[in-house]
């Protein structure tokens, strides 16, 4: 670590990765900017000091040493060809990056071979190329590359796809599988282990942990208390407690958001009383 003992944390300066990145760090405790001008921050009461830099950087930056952390997309850590590793994954900026051309260009990817292919994401396309034993003409492009067809530029497209609606627009169809699913990552230099990576981690985690949760109470005659354990039986165990009407007892435990209405329902049936979701704002397990 640089810097004495602060972490150096480089993170996204703009787009839909920025927004995520920084509400998630919020939601862990840290300072983020207030002025989307602001290059950098220091939060001395955490122990941080962040740097707000272009995605495609910063695997560079990271992968050199120069800062310790950071958070950035798999496809852009992947296209940069840096020595920095994914630590974890942070389960928002979900794309997929797919190969595109004009309806009956393609019927498959093994077509690709001799094909003029534009992309923003050379060193990904590359790799699959190399792996595929595919020999195509890869054209770098920073960006727009739908209209490189209608321009004479290329054959095809590869790009990351969200929703296809931009590729539908131009005239263009999907062709193949998915060759790779992207999301925001955690990167570390590879093989390195900086001083505070593992707190900073277990807040995110902790994050993950209670966007995906909710915390649910509900009173439930005591006969029924094995049965309604089964349905909610926490991530180490439920608390269970007595209450002055007697017969029954108060349960807590926390459950997956995922489905949780339908768990009140299945309570209810079992004649689970007073039941309430809360959100969990933060956790440690």
């Amino acid at each position: 670590m640089t810097n004495g003992n602060l972490l150096r944390i480089a993170l996204p300066n703009k787009g839909a990765l920025s927004t995520a990145a920084s509400e998630m760090l919020r939601e862990a405790g840290y300072r983020q900017r207030t002025d989307s001008k602001e290059l950098s921050l220091l939060d001395t009461a955490n122990g941080v000091e962040f740097f707000y830099l272009r995605p495609r950087d910063i695997a560079l930056y990271v992968g050199e040493g120069t800062l310790d952390i950071g958070i950035t997309g798999r496809d852009l850590l992947l296209d940069s060809g840096s020595v920095a590793e994914e630590s974890m994954q942070l389960g928002f900026g979900r794309s997929k990056f797919r190969f595109a051309a004009r309806p009956g260009v393609l019927e498959s990817l093994a077509e690709l071979r001799g094909k003029r292919i534009a992309t923003s994401y050379v060193g990904v396309v590359q790799r699959y190329l190399d792996e595929q034993r595919i020999e195509a003409s890869v054209v770098h492009l920073d960006g727009a590359v739908e209209t490189s067809i209608q321009l004479g530029v290329a054959d095809v497209i590869a790009d990351v796809v969200e929703t296809g609606s931009t590729l539908k627009q131009a005239g263009l169809v999907i062709v193949g599988d998915v060759i790779m699913e992207s999301e925001a990552v955690l990167i570390t230099r590879a093989g390195a282990e900086p001083e505070g990576l593992t707190a900073f981690k277990r807040r995110l985690e902790g994050v993950l942990v209670a966007r995906s949760y909710l915390m649910m109470d509900y009173d439930i005659p005591m006969d029924r208390v094995e049965e309604a354990v089964k349905l909610t039986p926490g991530l180490e165990s439920p608390t269970v407690s007595p209450l002055h009407r007697e017969g029954w007892v108060a349960v807590r435990s926390m459950v997956p958001s995922d489905g949780a209405q339908r768990l009140m329902d299945d309570l209810y049936e079992l004649g689970a009383r007073a039941i309430l979701l809360t959100d969990i704002h933060a956790c440690r397990l």
